[in-house]
């Protein structure tokens, strides 16, 4: 008796995609009318298609309530939505920098996990020094340590340039505490501290909080033992503004310069950055931070 043989030949999966794609918020023979972004915009798709591929939208429209009627998202812009669309159809995504970070967030929402590679990938390959500290924010949030490696990376490249843009003014506390923790910085602690008081400043107007209550928890990475005795005189003058940084700070660092002479120093505190502009009581640092 001859034996049975089968085999899973496939076709040409481009034809396959081209076809799904014409489907793509096309009215006819849809079943399902989402209402999109603070205008509603109609974006029409298929149930059983939507269904099939996210788990999330299954349990969506698996509610009887949401079978009739469209469903309202006021959350999130068209184009990200139909991005997310287009990825459900045709399993690739269309993304530029304007819209790649709102996917990513669509990505975790959806429980897209595919979705959210691409979206990574596509942000490390177009990071710029005004959209870095955005991508930081959003890989802080979300918890990818990939991308929140490669962005402190790209920053730690150009701190300069970075510390002077809108996303640094508008990082959270999480996200500025990993910038800070950071020896490879291309800025010197003085212009950083600096940088830090502009970011506490804009915190402060938004928040309606004190700048140290903003600025708390965060300071204690600045390394102000860095900075020479002329310097640190005139950032406690500077200081008396705001009180942003804690007079035991400063009076810490002022205790490390007391303490230089005749012996080296391991602490965190005085550990110098890569930008870290050399003074001459440096000579008491640790050797291997040179």
């Amino acid at each position: 008796m001859a034996s049975s043989y089968s085999a899973l030949l496939l076709g040409d999966s481009a034809a396959f995609t081209a076809a799904f794609r014409t489907l793509i918020n096309n009215p006819q023979f849809s079943d399902v009318t989402f209402l999109v972004g603070g205008e509603k915009q109609e974006v029409f798709a298929h149930r059983c298609l939507l269904s099939c591929r996210c788990q999330a939208f299954h349990a969506m429209l698996s509610q009887p309530q949401k079978t009739q009627g469209p469903l309202l998202l006021s959350h999130v812009r068209p184009e990200v939505f139909l991005a997310v669309i287009e990825y459900l159809y045709t399993n690739s995504v269309t993304l530029n920098n304007a819209i790649a970070l709102e996917v990513l967030t669509s990505s975790m929402e959806y429980g897209l996990n595919d979705l959210r590679k691409l979206c990574v990938e596509f942000i490390k390959d177009s990071l710029t020094v005004e959209q870095v500290c955005e991508a930081l924010q959003a890989a802080v949030a979300y918890g990818q340590m990939d991308l929140q490696t490669h962005c402190l990376a790209f920053i730690e490249n150009c701190t300069r340039e970075v510390v002077h843009t809108r996303g640094f003014l508008e990082l959270s506390k999480l996200a500025i505490l990993t910038i800070l923790r950071s020896d490879c910085l291309a800025i010197d602690e003085v212009e950083l501290i600096h940088a830090v008081q502009e970011w506490a400043r804009v915190g402060s107007a938004v928040l309606g909080s004190p700048v140290c209550d903003v600025a708390e928890g965060v300071v204690c990475e600045l390394r102000l033992a860095l900075l020479s005795p002329s310097e640190l005189t005139t950032l406690e003058k500077e200081n008396k503004k705001d009180q942003m940084i804690p007079i035991e700070s400063i009076a810490e660092a002022w205790k490390m310069h007391a303490l230089w002479k005749g012996r080296r120093t391991r602490s965190c505190l005085c550990r110098r950055r890569r930008g870290t502009l050399p003074r001459e009581h440096h000579r008491h640092l640790d050797p291997q931070h040179k």
